[in-house]
Parts: C-alpha cells; structure tokens; sequence
C-alpha cells in the first residue's frame, strides 16, 4: 500500500482508497477489534508503524507475559 502526497491512503494492488472498516486482529488466540483503514475490493488493512510499535507492541507484550 502507498501514501498519497495528501495523506488519503490507497491500495497499491488495487488502485482504490482505503476506507475506514471494522477489523479484527488476531494474537495467540485472542481477538482485538477496532477500527483500521482497508481496502474495500481485497481487503487488506494498513497498519501504521506508528501502531504497530505502539499500541500493538504492547498487547502483545502483555499477551506474552500472561
């Protein structure tokens, strides 16, 4: 997936922008759902390296240490 000047998100294999969409997130057989930027045609979700060494880093952590 690519980042547009403006910041809009698009799918790089589809061609199309990414809506905000309900997400499921899966960690050692537990379910995280929030809200994530995907592709409405394929379905992949973009997560920003900003969450995904943030807040999910740390779920994950705290899942490892149960």
């Amino acid at each position: 997936m690519q980042e547009a000047e403006n910041t809009t998100l698009m799918c790089d294999k589809c061609k199309v922008y990414l809506k905000p969409a309900k997400t499921t997130l899966s960690y050692l057989g537990n379910n995280f759902f929030t809200e994530l930027p995907r592709c409405p045609v394929c379905g992949q979700a973009y997560l920003s390296e900003e969450l995904a060494k943030g807040k999910i880093a740390e779920v994950e952590k705290l899942l490892e240490d149960k």
